[in-house]
């Protein structure tokens, strides 16, 4: 039986595949690919983003090879990132319950 974080790397992968195989290359996300899988797996995100141009700001980001694409190692990193920031949130507000 997987454990959680296997699980979790699991989804990670299958989710990435998910959208990279709509358009183009098949192990890549472009623009609209990168937009739907935010749209519809990080809505609360993308939601308290006020910036209009957020999709273009992360896909500059993220696209560290500029090839105007987002393969699966840049992905990670931008998970990891938010995963990071959540993390830093739940600790600052975990210290301020516990003053």
């Amino acid at each position: 039986m997987p454990s959680p974080l296997e699980i979790a790397m699991d989804t990670m992968i299958r989710t990435f595949h998910q959208y990279s195989s709509k358009e183009g290359d098949q192990f890549k996300l472009n623009k609209g690919e990168l937009k739907m899988l935010l749209q519809r797996e990080l809505p609360e995100f993308l939601l308290c983003q006020k910036d209009p141009q957020m999709v273009d700001k992360i896909m500059q980001d993220l696209d560290a090879n500029k090839d105007n694409e987002v393969d699966f190692n840049e992905f990670v990193v931008m998970v990891a990132a938010l995963t990071v920031a959540s993390n830093d949130y739940f600790v600052e507000q975990l210290k301020k319950k516990g003053k």
